[in-house]
């Protein structure tokens, strides 16, 4: 028997006006030429975000959905390099402070962040790593901001092949070493759907010791000949034995088979179950983020189909059990 908990990403489909991702451009930003009035009106749109993502999840505590990725663009422009002197946090500290106090109250919930694309720790450019290291000191100190213990709570992509997979590989691992031990402790690795595949991103989070989060359409889109994620998965799950959260994963469908790699607007519930009755009592609990378009609209779906399947016992409006 197996707790799994399931989760939406950033955005909810049914909380009215209530987007944590508002935001404006850096054209925008010049066109007002008084600059202080510019970053005043920057820093209304981040307390803006940030009272959406309090939305979010008193919207989460209702429906019983424990689990929750935070949007990565809570501050419009914080890492522009014009804009580097710029101290986004204080005047946040209010609403991150409301954000804390509603978290306390409520220590089962889990919440991470999967920062952008161009966060990127295998690059051989130094420019490039040195914004991606600034931005996860960004996500850290939202995190600590919010109350939340920033351990575990960043998903990253390995990054980019640069033409020599194994040489992008040990750049990563080069890179690592240079890069802020409290930063380390935040990061978790998930294989992609074009490029590193299971096998690959675990040997990066074996030799580095970080959590591997498995992403099972994206391995189903990438993985070599004859791989097998199920012969992996002691080791996918031998990688959070060191963590203070559960293990965690994504699941999306393939919106078409044109368009494999796309998410479709819900889950396809066979492959998960197939995937479930796999899986079930080799762990305790899989805290499972959903990636799909409809979001919140797709947990509650899934869910509903959930309930008809045999094995499956509900708890809450979120979470199962599968026997």
């Amino acid at each position: 028997m197996t707790l799994v908990r399931l989760g939406y990403a950033a955005m909810s489909m049914n909380v009215k006006n209530g987007s944590p991702s508002q935001t404006m451009t850096y054209t925008q930003f010049l066109k007002n030429e008084d600059k202080k009035a510019a970053i005043s009106k920057l820093e209304r749109i981040a307390v803006s975000n940030l009272t959406n993502c309090l939305r979010l999840l008193r919207h989460n505590a209702a429906h019983d959905i424990e689990f929750f990725r935070l949007s990565s663009k809570l501050i419009p422009l914080a890492n522009h390099p014009d804009l580097a002197n710029w101290d986004y946090l204080t005047p946040l500290g209010d609403s991150l402070d409301c954000i804390r106090s509603y978290l306390h109250r409520r220590p089962s919930m889990r919440i991470d962040f999967h920062p952008d694309h161009f966060v990127i720790l295998n690059t051989p450019k130094v420019d490039v790593f040195k914004n991606a290291v600034k931005t996860l000191h960004m996500h850290k100190a939202l995190l600590e901001g919010m109350g939340i213990v920033p351990e575990h709570r960043c998903v990253l992509h390995v990054g980019g092949a640069y033409n020599n997979k194994e040489k992008a590989l040990e750049q990563f691992i080069h890179n690592w070493g240079t890069i802020p031990v409290p930063l380390q402790k935040m990061i978790m690795l998930e294989n992609d759907d074009k490029t590193f595949t299971v096998n690959e991103t675990l040997y990066l989070c074996e030799k580095i010791g970080i959590p591997f989060i498995f992403d099972y359409h994206h391995y189903l889109a990438n993985h070599e000949e004859g791989e097998q994620w199920e012969d992996e998965w002691l080791r996918i799950v031998n990688t959070w034995k060191n963590s203070a959260l559960p293990l965690k994963m994504h699941i999306s469908s393939p919106k078409s088979e044109k368009e494999f790699r796309a998410h479709a607007d819900f889950i396809e519930v066979k492959g998960f179950m197939n995937f479930l009755n796999q899986v079930k009592g080799s762990i305790p609990q899989i805290d499972v983020m959903i990636e799909a378009k409809r979001k919140d609209d797709a947990l509650f779906a899934l869910m509903a189909h959930l309930n008809e399947e045999p094995g499956i016992e509900a708890v809450g409006g979120a979470s199962f059990y599968i026997r």
